[in-house]
């Protein structure tokens, strides 16, 4: 699912992270459709996830919620992509499911989040596009959009979590990274590709 990138490039992009700047190849922002189709993929993502997050919550507490999370972000974000012809997703620096760890590209457009935050911009505004070119030539339309940690996350991500969720977290995520956060933070982030013609 994931797209493999030349070396070289994947290089550039994690040092043009350091410093916040988009890389040449990023794509306009504001003009493209696929930009707008992207947004829209990571608006319905995030909202079919969080009603059955919180449905599951308040129906049944906590351990539920995080049932959702593990049984049907996959499935919404695979219906998601069938549905729109583009690869729908989620990543981030501290990954819970394994299934979801970043590729270099998304790795770099990470960090560039983290330090464009550290400048000050709001986290739920960070967003970023380019157009790969792959080995063979192919172009894929690639789009990123930040999560910012809420209220809501916290009871499942934050600092301090109940022993009953930390049980349901080892045995659901034996290798979880994704702890310690607190609201505002860069959870993660929305990710996007499409095949160009």
């Amino acid at each position: 699912m994931r797209y493999a990138l030349p070396l070289a490039l994947s290089l550039a992009l994690i040092a043009n992270a350091a410093s916040a700047k988009p890389p040449a190849d990023a794509a306009p922002p504001e003009t493209t459709a696929e930009v707008k189709a992207s947004r829209a993929a990571a608006q319905q993502f995030s909202a079919t996830l969080k009603d059955a997050l919180q449905q599951a919550m308040n129906s049944s507490g906590p351990v539920s919620g995080m049932t959702v999370c593990h049984d049907q972000a996959g499935q919404i974000a695979d219906k998601l992509s069938q549905e729109l012809g583009m690869l729908v997703g989620r990543t981030s620096l501290k990954v819970r499911n394994p299934q979801n760890a970043p590729d270099n590209w998304e790795l770099a457009v990470l960090k560039q989040f983290e330090a464009r935050k550290a400048q000050g911009e709001p986290v739920d505004k960070l967003e970023f596009s380019a157009i790969i070119p792959d080995d063979q030539g192919q172009r894929t339309f690639r789009y990123m959009k930040a999560i910012p940690t809420a209220t809501l996350c916290l009871t499942c991500h934050g600092g301090s979590i109940s022993a009953e969720v930390d049980a349901k977290l080892k045995e659901l995520y034996p290798n979880d990274k994704a702890r310690g956060f607190k609201e505002g933070d860069l959870r993660g982030a929305f990710t996007i590709a499409k095949p160009m013609p």
